[in-house]
């Protein structure tokens, strides 16, 4: 199998989506109906309100919407790494490393407000590769800034990551102050005109502007499945950081910036569980990305051809075992 994803074929993108389906069966087979939280934006509750009625009689259209999404999503991020040539060769490795990283868990799988603002993620990831090279990108900027505030109507939490931005900013670009005042415009700019909106309408109040913001711990219930799945989620990733490094000198220098800003986004995402923290997984789904990126370098540029297979077989051995004989997916 990961002989096949070693190679940029259009046939790929079939075989990922077969491959998917069959990783993640029993979230189809025991539907998710996701539940609003506190920590939801209104533009995620709206969404909810208008499939309720579908939802309602065809419960599996929760799980047919995650995984349309997740697969989007691995297309994406493929994309957007060979694009951009992080690694020595065009290859599937992301997008598949992306569909096993999200079945460690049963609550990557779900429905939910961080899984939609993965893809938002995604497409500022992209927008802040191509600000490398253009002379003057204030648009971009701006557009970049939109994404991110209409990111936290989604999932307010996510409003964050205006810190990963600004560091990606100044790491892809000499440091201009009208850039940086540019990208916070664009990011207040949806506040803005939910704010006229509002005040229009007579329902003014600042909770609804910025919702309650909070950091605890969460309260994460530990089992022998949840350490099995951070020791699979831990090692490969280590692994790529160390073949990242290994490789970084052959790199050029757009390609090294690039994986700064992959590792600024991962631990932006980290820190995202604590804001408004729930005891529950969804929110860490947002670290998947990447971590799917790093995870890709150990099946790529692995010394020992046996490493990749085995690892690829183990994981997909712990999410059928986790899948069938823990209780979280049924």
């Amino acid at each position: 199998m990961t002989g096949i994803f070693k190679q940029k074929t259009p046939a790929n993108i079939i075989v990922l989506l077969v491959f998917g389906v069959l990783i993640k069966l029993p979230v189809f087979l025991y539907p998710h109906v996701p539940q609003s939280r506190p920590s939801d934006g209104i533009l995620f509750e709206w969404i909810l309100r208008f499939l309720a009625p579908w939802g309602k009689n065809a419960p599996l259209l929760y799980p047919v919407l995650a995984f349309s999404f997740i697969f989007l999503q691995s297309v994406l991020l493929t994309g957007i790494i060979n694009n951009q040539r992080m690694m020595s060769r065009a290859n599937y490795f992301p997008g598949m490393a992306y569909m096993l990283i999200t079945s460690l868990l049963p609550e990557w799988n779900y429905f939910s407000a961080p899984l939609l603002v993965n893809g938002i993620l995604l497409l500022i990831l992209s927008r802040l590769f191509k600000v490398y090279n253009q002379p003057q990108a204030l648009g971009s900027v701006f557009n970049t800034g939109l994404a991110l505030g209409l990111a936290a109507f989604v999932f307010f939490p996510s409003i964050t990551f205006i810190i990963w931005i600004l560091l990606a900013l100044a790491i892809m670009r000499p440091f201009r102050l009208n850039e940086w005042i540019v990208c916070i415009l664009g990011v207040t700019t949806p506040f803005y005109f939910y704010g006229v909106y509002l005040f229009v309408t007579d329902q003014w109040s600042w909770n609804a502007i910025w919702p309650y913001f909070s950091f605890r711990l969460p309260d994460i219930r530990q089992t022998i499945w949840l350490a099995g799945s951070v020791f699979l989620l831990a090692v490969p990733f280590l692994a790529g950081g160390y073949y990242v490094q290994d490789n970084l000198r052959r790199m050029l220098i757009q390609v090294r910036k690039g994986w700064s800003l992959l590792l600024l986004y991962l631990l932006a995402a980290l820190f995202i569980p604590f804001v408004n923290s729930t005891d529950n997984l969804e929110n860490w789904i947002m670290a998947a990305v990447p971590m799917a990126a790093f995870h890709a370098c150990t099946y790529l540029y692995a010394s020992f051809r046996i490493l990749p297979l085995l690892l690829f077989w183990l994981t997909v051995a712990f999410i059928l075992g986790y899948q069938y004989y823990f209780q979280g997916w049924g």
